[in-house]
């Protein structure tokens, strides 16, 4: 038996909302960090929930995702006391300078 055309419209409509919706648990794009020159990681599509520690500590991060960035000089997205997080906003960079310290997780900012 054939589908009709209104059904099958529908079926499609439902998946792709279906698609989309589980595309918001992602910040769409890609993440690089790297200690001097040396590539530390590439992170893809990085969930938009939780802590995202660095393989190695980092001196810069280039964020190419739809999402701003906190970074993090603690490996599990903790201030520690007197410090803070650097805000990076989506589509930018960011350089380490001595008196933070090197980075070592970040998260994804609150929208």
């Amino acid at each position: 038996m054939r589908a009709s055309r209104p059904l099958a419209t529908l079926t499609g409509i439902a998946l792709l909302g279906i698609t989309l919706a589980a595309c918001q648990d992602q910040a769409g794009g890609q993440i690089t960090a790297r200690n001097g020159v040396r590539l530390v990681d590439t992170i893809t599509n990085p969930s938009v929930h939780g802590c995202h520690p660095f393989s190695d500590d980092v001196t810069r991060v280039e964020n190419y995702t739809q999402s701003s960035i906190l970074l993090y000089t603690t490996p599990d997205c903790t201030e520690p006391p007197g410090g803070s997080s650097i805000y990076v906003s989506m589509q930018s960079s960011d350089e380490a300078v001595r008196s933070t310290g090197l980075w070592r997780s970040f998260s994804i900012a609150p929208e």
